[in-house]
């Protein structure tokens, strides 16, 4: 047989194995922005294999938008919020998080994460009520016979659709606050001695002191801090179940976790086989740029561009702060493509340009790209881990400073301040990642291990909710450990019983030891009154 035709053949296989879960319906329930961009490119592939994909979403979503021609399909359902109601939260909570929160103390930032929590965890509820207490709706999902659902971790209710169904469930998600769900319902390990605690900026690599503060914050966010009001949740459930139940439980039964995070980006840590490392699922290779953003960076020389972008949901950086910003971009020699929605600076440079959305890939895959100034999101640092360009980090909020702190432990970012930005700190961080040539080479390095996989991410989370469907779950990847208690998984019972095993052979020893003293005391006792 020949080289060519053996190649055709092994293609062929491949194809047909990816393809081998045609025909499913995969019900899905999402959460909004950078989440929803993540699902998106899952679902379109599921599309493009033959699956029916079927979208639950409120009428408040933000980026989620049925209107458009697409081939998935929409459910749509009513709720009491609106459009408006759900983005103010979100800016709400993001103005907080960059202006008000890093002045806080560890405790009132952390009562005033809490208090952001709990308002998501009511918004949440609401809408798991308006789909799971219309009837007419339930009605139809349940006569549409799905083989799973796939939902993310961030946002309940899609664990206790799958039991009402009576489906499997595959969960998709970054992380949850304090690793809690991944934890206790995923049964993920995290030992605190090298696993650095989300949102705390550390890495795998810590002093004593630095286990110490990681410690003080995994007995925190275990016993303290909620990520949903779960005594809400739990109430909540039990009563749509008829029976005692526990969100924590209940997000136990998933089939398999599509954690959107890899080995480039994450410090390695112990994982199980219903766990899957997805991250950077969502990158692929540039495309052409538009006619106009072409011809302005190639206007760029040998000195080529700096892309400039704090994310999709910033759009309220002040006048002060942005003059800031354009003072540092105009004193360097790259042309500069921000994207930016607001005043046009006064300082703003001849070599930069704004825009109000820009092909960020396209752009960050371009050959005379140098640098990305970037919040951290996960999506962008896998854009440019994918396409191996330095970073310098401004983080803002949630994950964003963990990612930008794990990219500066590798040795691709540096980074800044929001609160304390200066043109100076800019300046300095955008000529330290362009002009020292350890930044594009540790950036490569990291683009070397995204790229070098059997299998592409896409591919693998596509790969895995078939799997799903077609064994009707895969409760044989699922570890005994969601059947143990607490005590039992630490063995504690076992420990027990073997200390007191221990007490009893040495009580027993000590006690014959005794009697035999006693017995030889008393023979020359009696031996000595002879």
């Amino acid at each position: 047989m020949s080289v060519k035709l053996s190649s055709v053949l092994l293609l062929t296989q491949l194809i047909c194995y990816f393809r081998s879960g045609t025909s499913g319906k995969v019900l899905v329930w999402p959460t909004e922005y950078s989440h929803w961009i993540n699902v998106k490119m899952i679902l379109d592939e599921l599309v493009e294999r033959g699956h029916e994909v079927t979208v639950l979403t409120s009428s408040a979503s933000i980026l989620i938008d049925p209107s458009k021609p697409s081939t998935i399909k929409f459910e749509i359902y009513p709720t009491s919020l609106s459009k408006d109601d759900l983005a103010n939260m979100f800016l709400k909570w993001i103005t907080e998080w960059m202006h008000d929160f890093g002045k806080y103390s560890f405790w009132t930032f952390y009562s005033n994460i809490q208090k952001s929590f709990n308002e998501y965890s009511d918004v949440v509820e609401n809408f798991c009520k308006a789909v799971v207490r219309n009837k007419g709706l339930m009605k139809k999902l349940q006569e549409s016979r799905f083989d799973v659902v796939l939902a993310d971790a961030f946002g309940p209710c899609g664990e206790l659709l799958a039991e009402i169904l009576k489906i499997p469930f595959v969960y998709t998600l970054r992380f949850c606050p304090g690793y809690t769900y991944e934890k206790y319902s995923g049964g993920l390990s995290f030992p605190p001695s090298y696993v650095p605690m989300v949102l705390t900026g550390l890495t795998d690599h810590m002093t004593f002191v630095e286990r110490v503060k990681n410690m003080m914050y995994v007995l925190y966010f275990d016993f303290w801090f909620q990520t949903f009001n779960e005594k809400k949740w739990n109430q909540f459930y039990s009563e749509v179940l008829g029976k005692p139940t526990k969100l924590s439980e209940l997000m136990g039964k998933a089939d398999m976790w599509l954690i959107r995070t890899y080995w480039d980006l994450e410090f390695p840590r112990p994982f199980l086989p219903n766990s899957e490392f997805v991250g950077g699922l969502h990158c692929k290779p540039a495309k052409p740029l538009p006619k106009e953003m072409e011809d302005f960076v190639q206007s760029s020389g040998e000195h080529g561009v700096v892309v400039f972008s704090l994310g999709s949901m910033i759009s309220n950086m002040t006048e002060e702060k942005s003059n800031v910003v354009a003072s540092a971009l105009a004193q360097i020699p790259q042309k500069v493509l921000w994207r930016f929605d607001g005043k046009k600076p006064d300082t703003l440079g001849s070599n930069t340009r704004l825009y109000k959305w820009m092909p960020q890939n396209d752009l960050l895959g371009h050959p005379k790209t140098k640098a990305f100034v970037a919040h951290g999101g996960t999506n962008g640092m896998y854009e440019t881990i994918y396409h191996g360009i330095p970073v310098v980090g401004i983080p803002l909020f949630a994950d964003q400073h963990d990612n930008i702190a794990r990219m500066v432990a590798k040795g691709a970012a540096v980074r800044l301040d929001y609160s304390t930005l200066s043109t100076t700190d800019l300046l300095t961080a955008l000529r330290t990642v362009i002009n020292d040539p350890s930044y594009k080479e540790n950036a490569m390095k990291l683009s070397r291990i995204q790229h070098d996989q059997p299998v592409k991410p896409l591919d693998r989370a596509v790969f895995w909710i078939e799997y799903i469907m077609r064994h009707k779950g895969a409760k044989h990847l699922r570890p005994a450990l969601h059947d143990l208690n607490w005590f039992q998984y630490h063995s504690l019972d076992v420990i027990g019983f073997l200390l007191a095993c221990g007490a009893a052979v040495v009580f027993i020893i000590t006690k014959f030891c005794l009697f035999c003293c006693h017995k030889v005391a008393k023979a020359e006792k009696k031996k000595k009154r002879e």
